[in-house]
């Protein structure tokens, strides 16, 4: 199932119970951080394999996202719940136009089936943009990429909802140097349930997964 949740979190007994009150007073609780990371093994993973570089990079983080409990909280009227799996929602451009779609994949076993079951999605969807009943759960992760350019820093479009819980990652174009392909990465997230520490836990960790592809 979808975005089923795991479990209802006891804010009275949460060890995150004062931030989480804290960054609750705030109207406007979101925050971004960019980084650069290093691609050089990755980008030869996917190039030698046929992988899309960007359908892979989206499984790699999701994957990884999906080990940190602070990236699956979830805020819903009033209470916060731990969801059992995120599930990726990315942008991409329609074939043959300027314009982008979103499409929503859950994640498979490995990265080569879930490149073939995105390029399927992609080409099969009608529709720029999912029903409103499926964009109305918050079970997401939310991806895009500007593979034209590079970037210091990313926002992103959002109603003003204290409760918006989904993360938001953006990738950039990726540069060569000396043989080194480096991407810039930008994570925008809700302070009322993740801190810095928390984005340096999945960067750190992704670090880790791109530099142990066999």
């Amino acid at each position: 199932m979808w975005g089923e949740i795991m479990k209802e979190i006891n804010l009275e007994t949460w060890n995150r119970k004062e931030h989480f009150k804290f960054f609750s007073q705030i109207v406007f609780p979101f925050y971004s951080i960019a980084t650069t990371i290093d691609v050089s093994k990755y980008y030869q993973y996917v190039k030698t394999r046929n992988i899309s570089f960007y359908y892979g990079m989206i499984y790699l983080c999701a994957k990884v996202m999906n080990q940190i409990d602070a990236f699956k909280y979830r805020i819903r009227e009033g209470k916060v719940y731990l969801i059992d799996e995120l599930i990726p929602s990315f942008t991409d451009l329609k074939a043959g136009s300027e314009l982008f779609q979103i499409t929503n994949v859950m994640l498979t076993d490995t990265m080569s089936s879930f490149n073939e079951t995105c390029k399927k999605a992609v080409s099969q969807q009608k529709h720029y943009f999912p029903s409103p009943e499926d964009e109305q759960k918050d079970h997401y992760i939310y991806f895009s990429s500007v593979p034209w350019i590079s970037f210091t820093s990313v926002t992103h479009e959002m109603d003003i909802n204290k409760d918006d819980s989904i993360p938001r990652i953006t990738f950039g174009k990726y540069n060569k140097s000396n043989n080194i392909y480096t991407m810039p990465i930008s994570l925008q997230c809700n302070h009322r349930l993740i801190d810095g520490l928390h984005i340096g836990q999945f960067i750190k960790a992704l670090e880790a997964v791109l530099k142990d592809l066999e």
